[in-house]
């Protein structure tokens, strides 16, 4: 009997030393999960700011992209106005039968074609109209003219040439569009 109680004894030691043992281990697991949660805080906060650094990374080469893309958009413009009073200029001197007037017009009509080329080679083209249908992204309707050869709402005559640079329109062509 005393080898029953002593076991008793020992059983209840092992069983409180096992909740002492029990205590320090989960407050050393409480302790280290502080840190833990710290560290996946960092973590996360880690990613996040590597996932905002790329996108701030992809939106400075998409903006410098366009800046090099359209950053002219402005002198061209600008320079579409000087295309035209070429234009008005040509036609307006193909009519005269005079043979220096028609070496002025080539001449003039030869600075033009240059004048466009170097417009072309920097993104600028011009939009077509006349014999197309009417889109409203590149036409502005600036009258209708009742033809019946013609289909509803196509292009017949064009007061002025649009132009797009890089795929981007700046100017529309402004036009008559047939109305059956």
């Amino acid at each position: 009997m005393a080898n029953t109680e002593n076991t008793e004894v020992v059983n209840e030691e092992i069983i409180a030393k096992d909740s002492e043992a029990k205590d320090v281990i989960e407050e050393e697991v409480i302790t280290h999960q502080i840190p833990k949660q710290e560290e996946e805080d960092f973590k996360a906060k880690y990613y996040y700011l590597a996932a905002e650094i790329e996108n701030m990374r992809r939106r400075f080469q998409k903006e410098k992209e366009d800046t090099i893309k359209y950053g002219s958009t402005k002198i061209l413009e600008s320079l579409v106005s000087v295309l035209d009073n070429f234009d008005l200029t040509v036609n307006a001197l193909k009519a005269d039968q005079d043979e220096k007037m028609k070496n002025i017009t080539i001449g003039i009509d030869m600075v033009r074609n240059q004048f466009l080329d170097v417009l072309k080679q920097n993104g600028l083209s011009p939009i077509e109209a006349v014999g197309k249908q009417f889109d409203p992204n590149f036409h502005e309707a600036m009258s209708q003219k009742a033809d019946p050869e013609k289909k509803d709402e196509e292009i017949i005559a064009e007061f002025q040439k649009g132009y797009i640079l890089n795929g981007r329109v700046i100017r529309a062509s402004k036009v008559v569009i047939a109305k059956n």
